[in-house]
């Protein structure tokens, strides 16, 4: 993979890269992407059962990147495949922590892994009240079940002095898979050039001025007193494709899904809705 990334990573990503599948970069001044592996943290690894708190020290190597990161007054953004909240428990409960130390420094989280377009809440530690940081949770291009392709494209604070680097908007684009199969030109062969469109701007979807952690603490609330905004939702995090709604028990699921940033928290859910944790079993089969 180093040999063939070397193309794009200066020397000192490839080293981290070699050693343990993570690395960190500098995008432009000002601003740093850190890529973490998040192998280390997936439920189906069970060499996790020898070392599940912080293997490859990945954790302790991005607490010092972000703690220069904060130092040279830098903006992070962290990519990776399996979002936090979805995480084996210590590594999830860990990683939570390091947001909440740095929730100045880190502007930008960007996942994937459930073919969903979705998202989860950091609240503050304290009050878990306060929020502070957003998972994005972009869509896949690869196909599933019941799901058309689809990817997103993020609008973010610009590069600029004192930018907060913040995430402003997103759109998502699909490719209708049934319109694309079904080639009124020639039957039983699907479309060459199929047509990817434009499913929604998050922004105008959900009436927001921007997507900042705030906004996304209020759109949960308006999923909870406002179920057409909520089944709104839920169509566009399958991609356009849903055959019924989401209500009782399947919304309380869903809604315990985006505020819980930690795995644990899922639990909590849980069991403050007496659920004796059927909610967490159902949230966590969204993992590929």
């Amino acid at each position: 993979m180093a040999q063939e990334w070397a193309l794009w990573l200066p020397e000192q990503a490839l080293k981290t890269l070699r050693y343990g599948g993570f690395y960190t970069v500098e995008i432009q001044p000002g601003l740093r992407v850190v890529s973490l592996n998040m192998n280390f943290c997936a439920r189906e690894n069970f060499w996790l059962m020898v070392n599940s708190t912080d293997p490859a020290n990945q954790l302790q190597w991005l607490v010092h990147v972000l703690q220069a990161s904060e130092d040279r007054g830098e903006k992070v953004h962290i990519i990776g495949h399996i979002p936090p909240g979805l995480c084996l428990g210590s590594w999830s409960w860990n990683y939570y922590h390091i947001i909440n130390r740095y929730e100045s420094t880190v502007t930008g989280q960007f996942f994937g892994h459930t073919h969903m377009d979705e998202f989860q809440m950091f609240y503050d530690e304290e009050t878990r009240t306060r929020p502070l940081g957003v998972a994005f949770i972009a869509p896949s291009v690869t196909t599933y079940v019941n799901l058309n392709p689809g990817y997103r494209i993020y609008y973010v604070d610009g590069n600029y002095k004192n930018s907060t680097r913040l995430v402003l908007d997103h759109e998502t684009y699909i490719l209708n898979l049934t319109e694309a199969n079904h080639n009124l030109e020639s039957p039983g062969n699907p479309e060459q050039n199929p047509k990817w469109s434009l499913l929604y701007r998050a922004t105008e979807a959900y009436g927001l001025s921007s997507l900042f952690p705030s906004d996304y603490d209020k759109l949960l609330g308006i999923f909870i007193s406002d179920d057409r905004t909520f089944q709104k939702f839920w169509y566009l995090r399958h991609k356009g494709h849903v055959s019924e709604s989401c209500r009782e028990a399947c919304k309380t699921t869903m809604l315990c899904f985006l505020r819980s940033g930690r795995s644990d928290e899922l639990d909590l859910c849980d069991h403050l809705n007496g659920f004796a944790r059927n909610l967490a079993r159902a949230a966590r089969k969204t993992l590929c």
